[in-house]
């Protein structure tokens, strides 16, 4: 069964930006893609059904227009696009659902003058609720979408290697470098010996599947600074991120470690959901 993957447009200069990212994945991954914008009217009591109409007839004329632009840069892979209705971010992930999508793609801002569509936390709910990998991408983001460069960061808890499969395949597609960056958020022992032990694990699954990586530690009393810290350094064109991440005392007060991610990383974000988090909401 051919890979797909699932982009959210709500036709703001965001969305085809997150769009162009997720047509250089495709291509790589020999994979189709599915536009998918939502339309909202329906639920606006105000919004009369000639509003509706027309608001669907250019979303679809916009579309058709994408698609004569982007169909050649697919080679025998296939863009197209649906229309759907209600909430943003359970449409877009509903639709990831049906077709299996084992990516979704979505800017994290934009508006635009046909309509504003990530006002408040919709790229955040997509993250929270999608059953596979999502990349979010923030707005004014011009980053090389050749990746180069992914870095992981590893913590004390088990489930930060399981974002490494999916990651190093994606590196694998672009011939891409892993960068590995351990991080320390205590000086418990025991704690640390974890993180190492982690870090020894996926080294050794990176070196078996021969994907170029490296590893450097860190110091770190919010996670989230010293990774994008790190990746500015180095350059990276990809965080790759579990959505439920070690705690520490900052980061509680922060607020939850993928969204500090998704709404302050200049670098797009992979996030990835532990395999208990999509058992207990199956």
């Amino acid at each position: 069964m051919k890979k797909e993957i699932v982009v959210a447009i709500d036709f703001s200069d965001c969305s085809i930006n997150a769009l162009e990212h997720a047509i250089s994945i495709a291509q790589k991954a020999e994979a189709d893609l599915k536009m998918v914008w939502v339309n909202k009217g329906t639920q606006e009591r105000d919004v009369t059904l000639k509003d509706h109409d027309q608001a669907i007839a250019e979303a679809r004329k916009y579309f058709e227009e994408m698609v004569a632009i982007y169909q050649a840069r697919m080679g025998h892979n296939k863009i197209s696009y649906v229309v759907r209705e209600g909430k943003v971010y359970r449409e877009i992930v509903s639709q990831a659902r049906e077709d299996d999508a084992f990516l979704v793609v979505a800017g994290t801002h934009g508006s635009s003058g046909f309509e504003e569509f990530w006002i408040g936390s919709n790229a955040q709910k997509i993250v929270s609720a999608s059953f596979c990998p999502v990349i979010t991408i923030r707005g004014g983001v011009n980053i090389d979408r050749n990746l180069t460069k992914i870095v992981v960061p590893i913590d004390s808890t088990p489930e930060t290697r399981q974002k490494v499969p999916f990651t190093a395949l994606i590196a694998k597609y672009f011939n891409a470098r892993m960068h590995i960056l351990t991080l320390y958020s205590t000086q418990v022992d025991a704690v640390r010996r974890n993180v190492d032990e982690y870090t020894k694990q996926v080294k050794e699954y990176l070196k078996e599947n021969e994907i170029d990586h490296q590893v450097e530690a860190a110091e770190a009393d919010n996670l989230t600074d010293k990774t994008i810290e790190y990746a500015l350094k180095v350059d990276a064109n990809l965080i790759a991120i579990m959505t439920e991440q070690e705690k520490t005392t900052k980061n509680l007060w922060l607020g939850a470690y993928a969204q500090q991610m998704v709404n302050h990383s200049p670098i797009p974000v992979l996030s990835i959901h532990s395999k208990e988090y999509l058992q207990s909401i199956a």
